[in-house]
């Protein structure tokens, strides 16, 4: 018996990963307003029906993805504490945003798409969760700053300057890759990108080594 709702359970969640990436296709390629469940269906091959049983319309989809991309992005920093060495945490929290931006472009563009939009679905998060995650982030940045571990920087522009630096290479892939005469961004590109926005970022907040 306990197999078999593990069997379910897995189904559940295999066919839910289904459906939110044929969504995230969908939704980055039409926006919101002109996705189509009946598409996404299509994308994931499966039956339209299968989807209204996991989501009730498409705001439920659309929520929930955002939700995903929310959570995923913010786990990368979730567990910073005034414990942390600067350039270590820094240099992680750079380098995973510069691999989720390669791994995941779409759910950055999507992301950026609600915002530019002015967040009609994230305004609450905006509003509450957000502001009280952001807060705790500069209150160790600030922490830093008195022990003059880094410079009097402001912590806040420090975090947007990260975001728009690493995001920037799936938002503007495009134009990344035709302002650097290239077909795609490899590995090795990567790499480069991920040792650039480090060293600009180390250096710019004056972070002793």
């Amino acid at each position: 018996m306990v197999n078999k709702k593990n069997e379910v359970g897995d189904i559940r969640k295999k066919n839910k990963a289904l459906i939110l990436d044929a969504a995230k296709k969908e939704f980055v390629t039409f926006g919101f307003k002109g996705a189509s469940i009946k598409r996404i269906a299509e994308r994931a091959n499966i039956p339209r029906a299968n989807i209204h049983y996991y989501f009730a319309h498409k705001m439920e989809l659309y929520q929930e993805l955002l939700s995903n991309i929310v959570s995923i992005w913010n786990s990368k920093f979730d567990s910073l504490s005034i414990d942390d060495d600067p350039k270590t945490a820094l240099s992680a929290y750079i380098r995973s945003k510069v691999m989720y931006s390669r791994d995941e472009p779409d759910a950055s563009r999507i992301f950026a798409s609600e915002i530019i939009h002015g967040a009609p679905v994230l305004k609450d998060y905006l509003s509450n969760d957000f502001k009280v995650w952001v807060q705790t982030k500069v209150d160790v940045i600030q922490y830093w700053i008195k022990q003059e571990l880094i410079d009097d920087i402001n912590p806040h522009h420090l975090l947007f300057l990260i975001w728009g630096a690493t995001q920037h290479y799936a938002d503007f892939n495009v134009q990344v890759l035709a302002a650097m005469d290239k077909q795609e961004l490899d590995e090795q590109s990567f790499e480069a990108i991920v040792d650039s926005i480090t060293a600009i970022v180390l250096k710019g907040c004056g972070v002793k080594q």
